[in-house]
């Protein structure tokens, strides 16, 4: 990879640690960009990104880093998320908060965010993707990929975590996602955005998103109507704002009510859209994927074994979130100074931790840029190596949901090339991707619907 770039130039130093001045590289693809930087300068560099110096840690030193006690104590996430907080009227989000605090918001939202809110609803989950599939991808026409991914997550998510489809609020959610995370989040916007009459109007309908959860809840509750066999986030979460307003005030409600939302709408669809194009460049991936979707469904009800059938699609994912990461880099804040590989990182310098780096070199993935879905399965398990394989970040912050997105993707794409014969719009498409407000497949990106695999198939 290095040798077909040119090389990146020789930066002035700031305590031995190469500073690296605003670059279009890192806006283009700052994966990539991570991996040039760590080849020649090592684990430990620094950037200037729209005048704001942040401490870069990479590789596989820094994901291991993340996981150590060190690691917990030395880096916050706070800073970061602060200006989301204050823009809801709340006090804290999960991804805001560390320590105790961050311990316990995970152990009141693990149980809706993880797969094991989805047992027993694995049909469920089918059933609603059949449903969009009939609306959004019918034969003969041209589908934005992306777009439609995103109504896919967003219908799944609202019926399996919060009970109600939020399918009206699609857009308004998109549109509050990139301002929030491109203005108050990775700061790449200037301020004055937010008065913008598109984001206000989009942030006002999440909010009365966030209200009618609430008052939905309440009415059930209050009729008795609630199904405790599809307990789901909304309840856990309310009842732990009635048990302890402290830890969940009612000011936090819309924000957590909301989060699965924000949280997944661009990164599951990413992920599943980015899966699509590479299946469909690869035929011999594509038809792996067909003969293990087809069996998978010829079985009937889906139940948990059967989860454990589907290693083709399985690696496909993996190695979609390999070549495609969504969490590229963590932004943290350090706590105190701290030592790193031999550098000095000083209390209260902003960082970039870029654990996605591993990913692209051949040391850890014999290959990297081939797309190899077989990299997963024993003997070979090269994403087992130490620190080499993070796709759902590292540390205290890891995904809490990576459970349960890894359920649904791989249900929502077998279904998809089960019940699906799809095709590149144009045939010989080469992705473009976008880096906000997520990093991700083009909105552009399309495929054709040729046809129905299976017309009228319902397993």
């Amino acid at each position: 990879m290095e040798t077909t770039v040119p090389a990146l130039k020789e930066p002035r130093r700031v305590r031995g640690i190469p500073l690296l001045g605003n670059t279009l590289e890192m806006a283009k693809d700052p994966a990539r960009f991570f991996v040039r930087c760590y080849r020649e300068y090592g684990p430990v560099f620094r950037i200037n990104l729209l005048g704001t110096a942040y401490t870069v840690i990479a590789g596989a030193e820094a994901a291991n880093f993340m996981g150590t006690r060190e690691g917990r104590e030395c880096l916050r996430s706070k800073e970061f998320w602060d200006g989301l907080v204050n823009e809801y009227g709340a006090t804290k989000t999960l991804t805001g908060v560390d320590g105790e605090l961050h311990t316990q918001l995970r152990t009141v939202m693990r149980h809706g965010y993880s797969k094991d809110s989805l047992k027993g609803r694995y049909d469920e989950l089918i059933a609603i993707t059949d449903q969009v599939l009939a609306r959004d991808w019918r034969v003969g026409e041209t589908v934005p990929v992306l777009q439609a991914m995103q109504y896919i997550v967003t219908e799944q998510l609202g019926a399996m975590l919060v009970g109600q489809s939020p399918r009206e609020y699609v857009q308004d959610i998109r549109t509050t996602i990139l301002y929030i995370l491109n203005v108050l989040v990775t700061r790449q916007r200037p301020r004055f955005l937010l008065k913008d009459p598109r984001y206000k109007q989009a942030k006002a309908r999440v909010e009365e998103l966030g209200r009618k959860m609430i008052a939905d809840y309440e009415a059930s509750v209050a009729a008795g109507t609630r199904d405790p066999a599809k307990r789901n986030l909304v309840d856990d979460i309310m009842e732990a704002h009635q048990r302890d307003p402290g830890l969940i005030p009612g000011s936090d409600l819309i924000l957590n009510l909301t989060g699965p939302f924000v949280a997944g709408l661009d990164t599951v669809a990413n992920t599943v859209s980015a899966f699509v194009y590479a299946v469909l460049k690869h035929p011999e991936v594509l038809e792996r994927v067909k003969r293990e979707a087809d069996a998978l469904f010829a079985k009937g009800s889906i139940t948990e074994e059967d989860l454990k059938t589907i290693p083709s699609i399985d690696g496909a994912i993996m190695e979609t979130m390999r070549l495609y990461p969504i969490a590229v880099a963590q932004m943290r804040t350090a706590t105190r100074d701290f030592e790193f590989q031999g550098h000095q990182v000083r209390e209260g310098e902003l960082l970039f931790v870029g654990t996605s780096v591993p990913h692209f070199m051949e040391e850890y993935f014999p290959n990297p840029e081939k797309f190899d879905i077989d990299r997963y399965q024993r003997p070979r398990a090269e994403h087992l190596k130490p620190g080499v394989y993070s796709p759902y970040g590292r540390g205290p912050h890891t995904c809490l949901g990576k459970s349960l997105a890894e359920v649904q993707m791989s249900l929502t794409m077998a279904r998809l090339f089960h019940k699906l014969d799809l095709a590149l719009d144009p045939p010989d498409y080469v992705l473009e991707t976008k880096t906000t407000p997520t990093p991700g497949p083009s909105m552009k990106f399309s495929v054709v619907v040729r046809g129905e695999r299976r017309p009228g198939a319902h397993g």
